[in-house]
């Protein structure tokens, strides 16, 4: 039985405003076979990375002639077996909006995008010892991990800080949507604010990493540290200028 007001003059509907945490998906290539190799080793590398996230489907890298068309309909499909939901389009020229539209997608043309998930061509797999399964306990909302991290041991700290309580080796890699402290060594990978988190900071009590990134801006060890922070208790974060946003690197007291 449908549920019906009591007074007749009452709408029987409201709307208001509302926000919705989105990602943004920056296309480098048409070639979506491409893109689904990339989403895939992305899905195998990081289980869970993509749980469901709305996605914007950002156009505006490619160089698309007036009226040429992008296949939407095999890519929205790649991208919900991956964990997105496409709910719009940025960057497309009038007959892709129209067609995109057509597929039930909206004109994100003014979507604020703090940082864009760029999907490239996948890189080739690396084999990797099997994986030991990990010790993790939630502490104020981070997640904790108290064993050291070995070579092709990843961790993944979705929409929380990560707490590392041992060394984190070369071929290790660590990363969380907001924070990264590493009370140890840190000589493998590690990457904060994987989800677009410009404020995310990694602190490391021995900083030596293979790669360090935040936001999507990284750096890595063929780019050598300052002797004043490499080796060091030492903090990163993100710094943005004129140039665009770079990584700074302090030492701290230890």
């Amino acid at each position: 039985m449908a549920s019906v007001t009591e007074d007749p003059t009452l709408p029987c509907y409201d709307i208001k405003s509302a926000e919705l945490s989105l990602v943004s998906l920056l296309l480098r290539t048409t070639d979506i076979q491409i893109l689904a190799k990339a989403l895939a080793q992305q899905m195998a590398e990081s289980p869970g990375f993509f749980d469901q996230d709305p996605v914007i489907i950002d156009v505006s890298a490619l160089d698309l002639a007036p009226g040429e068309l992008l296949n939407l309909i095999d890519l929205n499909d790649v991208l919900r077996q991956n964990g997105l939901i496409p709910v719009g389009i940025k960057g497309a020229h009038p007959a892709l909006l129209e067609f995109a539209k057509g597929l039930g997608l909206v004109d994100g043309s003014d979507a604020r995008v703090r940082r864009s998930v760029a999907i490239a061509e996948p890189q080739a797999q690396v084999s990797t010892q099997a994986k030991e399964p990990l010790r993790a306990d939630e502490a104020q909302g981070a997640l904790v991990i108290d064993k050291p991290l070995r070579s092709g041991q990843q961790v993944y700290a979705k929409g929380r800080d990560l707490i590392v309580l041992a060394m984190v080796n070369a071929g290790a890699e660590v990363i969380a949507d907001g924070h990264i402290h590493v009370y140890g060594a840190l000589r493998g990978k590690a990457i904060a604010g994987a989800r677009g988190n410009t404020q995310a900071q990694i602190f490391a009590q021995v900083m030596a990493p293979e790669l360090i990134s935040i936001a999507g801006v990284y750096r890595t060890s063929e780019n050598a540290l300052p002797k004043d922070v490499l080796g060091k208790v030492a903090q990163v974060c993100l710094q943005s200028g004129p140039d665009g946003d770079k990584l700074l690197i302090t030492a701290l007291q230890s």
